[in-house]
């Protein structure tokens, strides 16, 4: 602060009190080439003077000896009064034995007369200055002006040092207003302030219950660290009451709470306060619930499944996703016969090791990366059965996944048709699965998209078939060439009469469109020979073969 004011070559104002006039010169001389110097002989008169001018004075010194009123009296009603209170005061006597009563009334120096060494004066003018200027803007920046509770930096370094010396069970609490902004829009400002400031009030007496502080984090989110407790209802129900006293009429005001129980002391306090504003913000839109608590485990699969979705391109480029190929084999006949193959993909990460589809792929079809897995697998499919063709001489078409999301997508027709061009394969090699979830979309898109991949002559396979309404009512409305029968079915018809049944049915479906079923998940040489007496096509699973790397497969040869 001294360097900014000699820049603009101001001087800081001091109010010298003494009785005696050549006491007064004799300081006047001193001080006045750094400061301003203003006078009173005695303390009623500076107290007169501090009434006109205290917002511009830096520093009294004062005697303590004086007339009309001493030193000692002017010092204890300054301490006392708030407009006077943040002004340093040097105590200037002949007395050392007064010292130590002055520093307990309030005093910041004291000074000997007489005056015989002007350095030190005038340091220790400095010095005391520069400690309560730092001290203001401490205390500025320390709370904030509206509520009275600690800023966000202050507040951070309070529960650091706390830390030192508590070993107390903690929780961190953020507590949000939904949609204040929209209150400070319709109502106002000052009615929005109202009720930060309730909140505040409501928060500063939860603490006085227990030990804890609090912040004003931002314009409506709220920082609460507060030893453990599991009565954070009863606390919100107080402040929405509260609350309702300041409302607004057709304005009912929403408190979401999020709480890290029992905070982890080797996470740094910053991340407790973010793991419980995850549990906070999850609230946003959920008018059934107003407190939800950080879980530390859902968390942390959040955080994995955020990996994968950063690693999902890299592992393309690198090829760490692998096509695995599962046989399907036609037992229409006296011995089964390897018909054809399903493409499936896994994930080889360098590395968290070998990822479960189960983890990855209902995550990308969430947020439409599927497209670009899809696309892969078709590449690498149709690049192995051309291998197959040209190295081996075989020729075995392979199923790959249509997502409800490459449906939607522009350019499926010629993506699919590029690659077979490509690998100088046709139609007939490269076989298209319908998954389940593009059935649940736009009925018009799916039946143009499906009727358009027929006309140029691909086969379509409706996967698991029988898993839902949606599929067996798009029957009605598009034509397919092979129905999946939907796994659990299989899986379940020797322990299940309601899933036998449901095999039968669609067998009969099969046989009233005159298109073959797949059955899936066939383990099992009973699954085997009553699908068989059935009637089924055509069968895959583990009873034949788990999915092999195109390696493996080639023995099935």
């Amino acid at each position: 602060m001294s360097d900014i004011l000699k820049n603009v070559r101001a001087k800081r104002k001091v109010l010298v009190v003494e009785d005696e006039r050549i006491n007064r010169e004799i300081l006047g001389n001193l001080l006045m080439s750094d400061y301003d110097v203003i006078y009173a002989e005695n303390g009623q008169q500076a107290l007169n003077v501090l009434d006109e001018t205290a917002e511009t004075i830096s520093l009294i010194l004062l005697d303590l000896m004086m007339p009309v009123m001493s030193g000692e009296e002017m010092l204890g009603i300054c301490k006392s009064d708030p407009r006077f209170s943040r002004i340093p005061v040097i105590i200037m006597t002949q007395e050392e034995d007064a010292e130590v009563a002055s520093i307990r009334a309030g005093a910041d120096d004291f000074i000997t007369k007489p005056y015989n060494v002007p350095e030190v004066i005038l340091a220790r003018c400095e010095r005391i200055i520069d400690l309560y200027e730092k001290k203001r803007l401490i205390d500025s920046a320390e709370t904030d002006p509206l509520t009275g509770l600690y800023t966000r930096d202050f507040f951070f370094e309070y529960i650091k040092q706390l830390e030192k010396y508590n070993d107390e069970k903690m929780d961190a609490i953020v507590m949000d207003i939904e949609h204040f902004h929209l209150i400070n829009e319709i109502y106002g400002r000052r009615e929005g302030d109202n009720i930060l400031k309730k909140i505040a009030t409501m928060i500063m007496a939860e603490l006085g219950d227990g030990y804890g502080i609090a912040s004003r984090c931002t314009a409506d989110i709220f920082y609460i660290f507060h030893s453990c407790t599991s009565d954070y209802c009863t606390l919100a129900e107080r402040i929405l009451a509260e609350l309702e006293k300041v409302s607004f009429e057709n304005a009912k005001i929403r408190l979401r709470i999020g709480v890290n129980k029992n905070v982890d002391r080797a996470d740094p306090p910053e991340q407790w306060f973010d793991h419980a504003k995850l549990a906070c913000d999850g609230l946003r839109g959920d008018y059934t619930s107003q407190i939800a608590y950080y879980d530390r485990e859902a968390h942390d699969r959040q955080l994995y499944h955020e990996r994968l979705i950063r690693d999902m391109e890299s592992s393309i480029e690198n090829k760490d996703f692998v096509v695995y190929y599962q046989p399907k084999y036609a037992i229409d006949g006296e011995e089964p016969v390897l018909r054809s193959a399903e493409a499936l993909i896994r994930w080889n990460h360098p590395e968290l090791g070998m990822i479960s589809p189960g983890d990855f792929i209902p995550l990308f079809e969430e947020n439409g990366l599927i497209q670009k897995l899809d696309r892969y697998v078709w590449e690498e499919a149709a690049t192995q059965i051309a291998q197959w063709k040209e190295r081996l001489g075989v020729r075995l078409p392979v199923s790959v996944n249509v997502s409800r999301i490459d449906i939607f997508a522009p350019d499926l027709e010629a993506k699919l048709l590029n690659i077979l061009e490509k690998n100088s394969l046709t139609t007939s090699d490269l076989l298209l699965e319908i998954t389940e979830s593009a059935y649940c979309d736009s009925a018009d898109r799916l039946i143009e998209v499906v009727n358009s991949l027929r006309n140029i002559g691909f086969k379509i396979e409706m996967d698991d078939f029988g898993s839902g309404y949606s599929s067996l009512n798009m029957l009605t409305t598009i034509s397919v060439d092979v129905l999946k029968m939907d796994m659990e079915f299989v899986r379940n018809m020797l322990k299940d009469e309601k899933s036998l049944k449901l095999c039968e049915l669609v067998m009969d479906i099969s046989r009233f469109l005159g298109v073959p079923v797949v059955a899936e998940g066939v383990e099992e040489k009973a699954q085997y020979d009553r699908l068989k007496s059935m009637g089924c096509q055509i069968i895959q699973g583990y009873y034949f073969s788990k999915p092999l790397p195109a390696q493996q497969f080639e023995e099935m040869f």
